[in-house]
């Protein structure tokens, strides 16, 4: 199992949107060009933020109407597919070019539009221990990325082209696939077209009466795995595997919330303790020293459509090896292949520090 494989299947995974042949189909293009500035989120990077990154970002949107209820419920957004390209002017950390499935949500009578895009992206220059030591940011070609998008948003000014204009957030990392890892953030400024394909016909949004949900609380079971390896360079990648049992209560169509546990054995830990144990006597860690956490966690999952994104913070109650603190969080998505089953994607973090892409499934009873 390599990183392209696991961020490919991420990919294909997380945004199988879901598609009515019947549904009024409407596309738009837009393309932005864009110039910023790597925020300093560890001061490890430093060394790394001496010029100004750029790019282009394009998309291709599909429009939604009210032809399913979730649609109607989120103010009818845009799905759609975005290629990004950056330039981070820095020979160190070389160029990025990204696909990305996407959503646009909009606001204020549709001329504010947020857009939050999830793919792969594919780095020219990672860390080679030989060749390019001074790249801790990338510890692979293949980088996991999230950007955001908030735009003001005019379509259609003039036979279907408009204008766009806002602020961008550009993530990655390989979330501890591989070391190092210690990512990049770039917050920039764009602008940017957009081109109605239809020339800038205009159709009528579907509104229908809002039904109510009322469900009992549901128990879920999952399971989770996937390969990570520690901060230490050429200290391994080892499986790792989560047990999670948890309650949900739906309260709206949108948002449930969980209270559950995690059970982790994660086998790079066990690595790490034999390494400290031997190469760092003075923190007392002994080689047989326990590598299994358990923890507890509140959460809340966002339902859209067979899609959600789910967002948990937890804290561990058994924890007899120090990694990164007892606080964790997790966010990610799932996708529901019935009403019981689904698969899940997220991101195991401490704070702003990324352990693990988790790959799940699990039963909703």
């Amino acid at each position: 199992m390599n990183l392209k494989l696991l961020l490919i299947g991420c990919l294909s995974t997380a945004f199988c949107f879901s598609q009515n042949r019947k549904e009024t189909k409407r596309y738009t293009l837009d393309v932005s060009q864009y110039y910023g500035s790597v925020l300093l989120h560890n001061p490890d990077i430093s060394h790394l933020i001496t010029n100004h990154p750029g790019g282009i970002i394009l998309g291709f949107n599909r429009k939604t109407y009210g032809d399913e209820e979730w649609q109607q419920l989120y103010n009818y957004p845009d799905t759609g597919f975005s290629f990004v390209y950056q330039n981070m002017n820095n020979s160190t950390l070389g160029e990025n070019f990204g696909l990305y499935a996407h959503y646009n949500f909009y606001f204020f009578k549709r001329n504010l539009q947020f857009r939050l895009g999830q793919g792969i992206a594919y780095n020219t220059n990672p860390f080679d221990k030989n060749e390019n030591f001074r790249n801790n940011a990338y510890g692979s070609h293949f980088l996991s990325s999230t950007y955001l998008m908030l735009n003001y948003n005019k379509e259609n000014i003039f036979k279907g082209l408009g204008l766009k204009a806002g602020i961008s957030l550009i993530h990655y990392s390989n979330a501890n696939v591989t070391a190092p890892n210690t990512s990049t953030n770039t917050m920039a400024l764009n602008v940017g077209l957009t081109y109605d394909l239809d020339g800038g016909e205009e159709r009528e949004y579907i509104r229908t009466e809002k039904l109510k949900v009322s469900e009992p609380i549901k128990l879920n079971l999952a399971f989770r795995s996937g390969i990570n390896e520690s901060d230490v360079v050429d200290s391994g990648q080892y499986a790792f595997y989560i047990f999670s049992a948890y309650v949900d209560k739906r309260f709206t169509r949108r948002s449930a919330l969980q209270l559950g546990t995690d059970v982790y054995f994660s086998n790079f830990l066990k690595e790490l303790i034999r390494y400290q144990s031997v190469a760092f006597p003075e923190y007392g860690v002994q080689p047989d020293d326990d590598y299994k956490r358990v923890g507890v966690f509140l959460g809340h999952e966002l339902f859209i459509n067979k899609m959600s994104v789910i967002a948990q913070l937890g804290y561990y109650v058994y924890y007899p090896f120090d990694f990164e603190g007892k606080v964790y969080n997790r966010i990610g998505l799932k996708r529901y292949f019935s009403d019981k089953v689904y698969g899940a994607i997220t991101l195991k973090s401490h704070g702003a520090k990324a352990e693990a892409v988790e790959f799940g499934v699990g039963i909703r009873l």
